[in-house]
């Protein structure tokens, strides 16, 4: 969007945090925390943001794009949950709808059970559920994580070591983020395409760092917050045909949220954040969003 800037703040932590911001200042906050890997440098559909008026905040988590990557100590949902609120209040933004693509649900998600004054709304955007609950890790995977569970600050260096070699490019990169003939499909649209190239190339500005703390924050460190204690509203929004991602796992996040809905998008892949963005605008401005399929 034309209007966007990059502010930078330092948090309590005393890491330095970079924000994207655009749209109006007085206008219904959103905030879209990113998938992994991703960045700030993300909007599925500017055209429609900007239509509706919203003050857009997306935000680098740790080792991401512009912010600093953890020091010192183990990367924790939490932690990113109050970096983001740190934001927040730096802008001076007093609520906001809070949404969060894949590996970002929970960090929207997090930011509402731990900072409910800062949440209007929660949407929720094909974003796993825990392993133990309702398996996703590869089998080959969960030697490797339950060993760093031993040491989960030595477990970044780890991760970044096992993520050698892994395509950091943006077009390749997109293979950790797609799957099946629904996200070929979502890419043909050259305008979508390009804007989560530019997510991902700004996402390993710093390397591997950023995603291999954020596999640890999830995998290997306890979440750290219970969704059962949201109150806010919150939409799940997943795709039926998300390989990835598929909608047991919306089921297991509203039946622990008390007022949530799970929306099953017919024949969408984990790219499901083009169909919920509308959604997610229509809970900042009150507006109907598309229809979905409650599941």
């Amino acid at each position: 969007m034309t209007d966007r800037r990059t502010v930078e703040i330092t948090a309590p932590s005393g890491r330095g945090v970079a924000a994207d911001v655009s749209g109006p200042d007085g206008g219904p906050a959103v905030v879209l925390c990113h998938p992994a890997p991703g960045s700030r440098r993300f909007d599925p559909d500017p055209v429609a943001t900007s239509a509706a008026g919203v003050r857009l905040v997306t935000i680098d988590r740790a080792g991401y794009g512009r912010s600093e990557p953890f020091a010192g100590g183990a990367p924790t949902i939490p932690a990113y949950a109050d970096d983001a609120a740190a934001v927040l209040e730096q802008l001076g933004v007093r609520d906001a709808v809070l949404a969060g693509w894949s590996a970002g649900g929970r960090i929207a998600a997090a930011i509402a059970a731990r900072r409910p004054a800062l949440a209007r709304a929660l949407v929720v955007i094909a974003t796993p559920a825990p392993d133990e609950e309702v398996p996703w890790v590869p089998d080959e995977q969960r030697p490797a994580i339950e060993t760093m569970r031993e040491d989960p600050v030595a477990a970044v260096t780890q991760m970044v070591g096992m993520l050698e070699g892994a395509g950091t490019e943006p077009a390749a990169a997109l293979a950790m983020l797609t799957t099946g003939d629904a996200d070929a499909a979502a890419l043909g649209d050259r305008g979508f395409r390009e804007a989560l190239e530019a997510m991902l190339a700004e996402a390993f500005a710093q390397g591997t760092v950023g995603l291999a703390s954020d596999i640890v924050s999830y995998t290997v460190a306890p979440w750290g917050f219970d969704p059962a204690t949201i109150q806010v509203p919150a939409t799940c929004v997943y795709g039926e045909a998300d390989e990835l991602v598929p909608p047991a796992h919306g089921a297991w996040w509203t039946g622990r949220i008390a007022d949530s809905e799970l929306v099953s998008v017919p024949a969408a892949g984990h790219l499901v954040i083009r169909q919920a963005w509308p959604m997610v605008l229509a809970a900042a401005t009150g507006s109907p969003g598309e229809p979905g399929r409650s599941g």
